[in-house]
């Protein structure tokens, strides 16, 4: 994510005259359009993909305008106003005997603040704001903050779980006694996904926590979220990779969700996040957690595995009516090593696509089956179109969420390029991803 104001959104023409003016966002301006027509205001950013042509300004009443840019248009910079800087009220100060927490920022809503004055969207991520922002924070842990990067989740690629998960490891050998990861929405649940192989049975909780509306509405869900999070980061009893969101659309439930079995299932609602085939792991109510499971990892775990390690040779692959051969074949000649298909149903796709995947799979490729059915498993055994399937190899994943299987079969190339061996660990619960037929 770019927190760069620079002239944000100009173009042409317009960022030519705006940068002679020597002008920047958020200076008071005078625009002269003829003699008869002054007009000023405060230079705004505006969208990239608006029409390129005007000039945004707020007025002294508020209310902002776009000026039509023309070739006699003269613009005047009256000052530079000094921007606005956050200043947080004396801070909180934790209580003695609190557990460490720190919080890492990697982008989102929820690791950002809006500068009214422009418009910007910032990073805002250091203790001394967080504490200011949210002081109850102080009366549950010592925190700590950093920015690991800035990006939309979206931009999220392997080598960026890999950066996560490096930095949560260093946290993990200083000591402290939880983390907390400030993330995204849109592809949170990837993350969350990746740490969990990465990090498999960690000795403290790491939490992915994010936000469906920024701070500055009224509905926002940021502060009751990362308030959650950091109480189950400090004070909870297991130590799982998880996300903790609203569970409903009040603000007295907060589910904490295993890392591998949630989804995001709607684009703005607050409960947006769902365990999926499961239950979460926990909820946060009234200041408290209360545990729902009894196959969580103990906090303190003496049976830690560390390997950040993904390949980008993984891909996923949704099957839709119509597909073509060409797809699949496009895919294998890129060099791709492992594919997971969202087959329909119970695990299916095109009886006219067996015979190219037949010539995948005997190229080494690994090719697992998930379905693009948001609840259920795979069970490729119930119609000839699975069982041929089946028959020339294609593995089925059970339960598995198709991103969490794309997330792990990423984690898994990174480790061998062995087929069998591909197979086999792909198989085997690691996470919780896989194989839960009832709940304990």
């Amino acid at each position: 994510m770019g927190f760069s104001s620079r002239l944000e959104g100009y173009t042409g023409k317009v960022r030519e005259v705006l940068e002679s003016a020597g002008v920047d966002i958020g200076d008071e301006i005078e625009i002269t359009i003829d003699e008869h027509e002054k007009i000023n205001g405060i230079l705004m950013s505006r969208y990239g993909l608006a029409d390129p042509e005007y000039i945004v300004v707020k007025l002294p009443n508020g209310y902002n305008i776009g000026v039509r840019f023309r070739e006699n248009i003269q613009v005047k910079k009256l000052s530079e106003v000094k921007r606005p800087a956050f200043r947080p009220p004396e801070m909180a100060h934790p209580l003695p005997g609190l557990p460490r927490v720190t919080i890492v920022g990697t982008g989102g809503t929820i690791a950002s603040r809006i500068d009214y004055r422009t418009g910007a969207v910032r990073p805002v991520l250091t203790t001394d704001d967080l504490l200011s922002i949210i002081p109850e924070l102080a009366s549950i842990a010592d925190i700590d903050a950093s920015i690991l990067f800035s990006i939309f989740s979206e931009d999220m690629t392997p080598n960026e779980w890999s950066m996560m998960a490096t930095r949560v490891d260093e946290y993990i050998r200083r000591g402290v006694d939880g983390v907390v990861i400030a993330h995204g929405t849109d592809t949170m649940g990837y993350s969350a996904a990746a740490l969990s192989f990465a990090l498999q049975k960690p000795p403290i909780p790491i939490v992915f926590v994010g936000a469906q509306r920024s701070s500055d509405r009224p509905s926002s869900d940021s502060a009751t979220n990362l308030i959650a999070a950091v109480k189950v980061a400090g004070h909870a009893p297991f130590a799982e990779v998880c996300v903790a969101m609203h569970d409903n659309h009040s603000d007295e439930v907060i589910a904490i969700h295993r890392g591998t079995r949630v989804r995001k299932n709607h684009t703005s609602s607050r409960d947006a996040f769902k365990s999926i085939n499961t239950e979460p792991i926990a909820f946060y109510k009234n200041g408290e957690i209360h545990i729902n499971r009894k196959d969580l990892n103990n906090r303190d775990s003496n049976q830690y595995i560390f390997n950040p390690k993904f390949s980008d040779k993984a891909v996923l692959l949704k099957f839709f009516p119509g597909m073509s051969h060409d797809v699949l074949e496009d895919i294998w000649m890129k060099g791709y090593r492992g594919i997971i298909i969202e087959g329909s149903g119970l695990g299916h796709v095109a009886r006219r696509l067996i015979p190219t995947l037949e010539k995948i799979l005997k190229d080494g490729v690994f090719i697992g089956m998930t379905s693009q059915c948001i609840y259920g498993r795979v069970n490729m055994r119930v119609y000839s179109t699975g069982r041929d399937l089946l028959k020339i190899g294609v593995t089925p994943l059970d339960d598995m969420l198709p991103e969490t299987a794309y997330v792990k079969l990423s984690w898994v190339l990174a480790q061998t390029t062995d087929v069998e061996e591909i197979k086999k660990t792909m198989l085997t619960p690691m996470a919780g991803e896989i194989g839960e037929r009832s709940i304990p």
